[in-house]
């Protein structure tokens, strides 16, 4: 089951209270800019994670003034869609909703207290980082450093992104050619160990980069790539067919 690091008191506590049971993940985003689109790409991968687990996950979000989608310009919920992080509800702590028994706050470091278990999110500084071409790309890079790090997004580390996505996307399509075989059952487990362990999405990167260059068959490889792209949601498997 997945485990969480809570905020509040440093100590690891379960994600949901049972398998199968209804867990609200509820973002608090500090704003439209990079740090608030951080937030909410955790607290989307957090809610996938759950679901791969067999958890139903209400996803809510109460977000700080938009001034961008005010003016009518591109706010935070247009720039999550093009990094493929699905919508959540907007909901306000008042408000009635489905009955959770466990909710778990996904806040940016510093951010006020809350009742229940919280997950932080360092800051971003993106300073005047030349947007990807491929919007991905930025999903990747954010994903690439541990939550509770700050991150500082130059070129380099979306060139680096756009590069990593570009060759494992031809990777995954060659490989899907190939026979295919199920994920190897010690990179599976690896795979869960480190999503369920904290969430530990660049565990999960290193990973694939394991699996990348490896003697694994190429069919196991595609296996591998797809599965884990249910947490990632990196569309990996976009260039099958493409060249056909």
């Amino acid at each position: 089951m997945l485990r969480i690091l809570d905020a509040r008191t440093g100590e690891p506590v379960d994600a949901a209270l049972s398998r199968h049971g209804l867990v609200r993940v509820h973002a608090r985003p500090p704003g439209s800019g990079i740090t608030g689109l951080r937030v909410l790409l955790v607290a989307d991968v957090l809610v996938r994670a759950l679901e791969i687990g067999g958890n139903t996950v209400w996803a809510t979000l109460t977000s700080a003034p938009d001034p961008a989608a005010s003016r009518g310009g591109a706010g935070l919920r247009a720039h999550a869609a093009e990094l493929g992080i699905r919508p959540f509800e907007d909901h306000r702590d008042t408000e009635e909703g489905p009955t959770a028994a466990w909710t778990v706050d996904v806040v940016a470091q510093g951010a006020a207290t809350t009742d229940g278990p919280r997950v932080e999110v360092a800051p971003v500084d993106s300073g005047s980082a030349p947007v990807p071409g491929d919007p991905t790309a930025l999903r990747l890079a954010l994903l690439a450093r541990r939550r509770d790090l700050p991150l500082s997004l130059d070129a380099g580390v979306l060139a680096e992104a756009e590069d990593t996505l570009g060759r494992w996307r031809a990777a995954v399509a060659g490989w899907a050619a190939r026979p295919s075989r199920p994920v190897p059952e010690d990179v599976r487990l690896r795979l869960r160990a480190a999503w369920e362990g904290d969430l530990d999405v660049p565990a999960v990167l290193d990973v694939l980069r394991s699996v990348e260059d490896s003697d694994i068959p190429e069919g196991a490889r595609f296996e591998t790539y797809a599965y884990a792209d249910r947490l990632l949601g990196l569309e990996l498997t976009r260039e099958i067919g493409a060249a056909l």
